[in-house]
């Protein structure tokens, strides 16, 4: 029983390179040591990553009573809450999921399908011909709304304008790298008054919780089996016991659903419009598609193979989440044949694990078809985890990046307006393009030019090196 090799970096510095720069230690790692190796961060449990499918199916297999997840999400309990289901484990995580599931699947999503359409098509319109504009803010200003009205059924009201202001607020102080590494260092959580980290942090948390514990007091009182807002078929689940949730664990569930509910699907969106429209051939390729199903069949666009091919590609080649939840373990595990001691945070590494070779040759280049061609398994292709801990709104974030794209696409011309290739860096617990990404709409006049510099659909050199 033992850990495997890892770099021999001093903690604190591995950790700071760690915060700021994860990729890069990842793809060193897997290139020195192979499919699992260990990461020592110092004051925490060691980080042991696989990226082999079988390593990974077998750490996604482990049960709640041989391993824990919610405490190695420890860093996001300020934000999220002690009840979020990202933080719990057990009975108690298997309790909450249950009530949430029903929210986000089936026919509940073709309701959804016209707000989509809807808010994005708003967003266009703000959008000057012929002037650089940036990709994720547009993104996240359409996902974000469009989240807030699937959660809370409302749109225009004065409190849904607010919680959307103040909600990204929020995200940009703990997503911004000052606010991330704060985490990490609890003297920078400190409230040292408004304009410090932890006082601005806890000014922006209280005003956000202010408007979700006042829509949480209007859905109680004025409830309404016909309505099809989450926080209403949320509001009505009751467990095996009879018991719904309580206004804390609404408040922190839905928290969790405002924050990684559109953030993730705002990256996954720029960086899947970053490739298609730096390939002309493919942007008409889609285009045939889009005009085969049946006008206003919303959820035919699950079914067309191209753009469903392109979604998966774009979150293979820059998964928005690059590790699934990190497994603590409570008695020693065997993966693999190897056995690992107690104390060890088991971690599937969903970047390494789209990047292995023998499952996808040439890795580093944006390639669609891959997901013509063949079937990958839930262990070789993860973006969104597995195993009992598995995102529960990865049918709603796929449903809602392929209404986005496909209303895109039909209305607009863009050209990427980016003199070089675009690098991921850390945003918070995720991966995000660096520059935003750049874009121009086109007019009829220069429409065709759809890139300001040719660019290869490859990653850029710094991180294949």
């Amino acid at each position: 029983m033992s850990l495997p090799n890892g770099p021999k970096t001093p903690p604190l510095l591995l950790l700071l390179r760690w915060i700021a720069d994860p990729l890069s230690i990842l793809q060193a790692g897997a290139q020195q040591y192979g499919d699992c190796f260990m990461l020592d961060f110092g004051r925490y449990a060691p980080f042991v990553f696989f990226s082999h499918p079988e390593a990974i199916e077998q750490v996604f297999a482990l049960g709640y009573e041989e391993v824990q997840v919610g405490s190695s999400n420890s860093i996001l309990r300020p934000t999220l809450g002690d009840h979020s289901l990202l933080l719990l484990d057990g009975d108690r995580h298997q309790r909450q999921r249950q009530l949430l599931m029903p929210s986000f699947h089936g026919e509940r999503m073709r309701a959804y399908g016209a707000l989509i359409q809807q808010v994005t098509e708003q967003e266009i319109q703000t959008w000057t011909a012929d002037q650089v504009f940036t990709l994720r803010p547009a993104m996240q200003r359409i996902s974000l709304q469009v989240i807030i009205e699937a959660i809370f059924g409302v749109q225009d009201s004065d409190r849904a304008q607010a919680l959307q202001q103040r909600t990204a607020d929020l995200l940009h102080l703990t997503t911004s790298p000052l606010g991330f590494a704060s985490a990490f260092f609890p003297i920078l959580q400190r409230d040292l008054g408004r304009w410090s980290p932890g006082g601005k942090f806890l000014y922006l948390k209280q005003q956000v919780d202010e408007l979700i514990y006042a829509e949480i007091r209007d859905g109680r009182s004025h409830l309404d089996p016909n309505r099809s807002d989450v926080l209403s078929l949320m509001m009505a689940a009751v467990d095996e016991q009879g018991q719904g949730m309580t206004d804390v664990e609404l408040r922190d569930e839905l928290m969790t659903l405002l924050l990684a509910g559109h953030e993730t699907t705002a990256t996954a969106l720029s960086w899947a419009l970053y490739w298609i429209y730096q390939n002309p051939a493919l942007v008409q390729q889609l285009r045939d598609e889009l005009a085969q199903p049946s006008e206003g069949d919303r959820l035919s666009l699950m079914r067309l193979p191209l753009l469903n091919a392109v979604c998966m590609e774009t979150l293979r080649i820059y998964p928005v989440a690059f590790i699934a939840g990190p497994r603590f373990s409570q008695q020693p595990t065997s993966i693999m044949g190897r056995t690992f001691p107690a104390n060890t945070l088991l971690t599937p590494c969903i970047y390494l694990a789209h990047r292995r070779p023998e499952l996808y040759p040439d890795p580093e280049t944006f390639r669609p078809e891959r997901f013509l061609d063949r079937q990958f398994s839930a262990f070789e292709f993860l973006p969104f985890g597995g195993g009992n801990r598995r995102c529960i709104g990865s049918a709603f974030a796929l449903f809602e990046m392929k209404q986005v794209l496909a209303t895109i696409l039909s209305h607009c011309d863009l050209a990427i307006a980016e003199p070089q290739p675009v690098r991921p860096v850390r945003r918070g617990v995720t991966i995000a393009p660096k520059t935003g990404i750049r874009a121009r709409l086109m007019t009829s006049q220069n429409k065709g030019t759809y890139i300001s510099t040719p660019m290869p659909n490859t990653v850029p050199s710094k991180l294949t090196e």
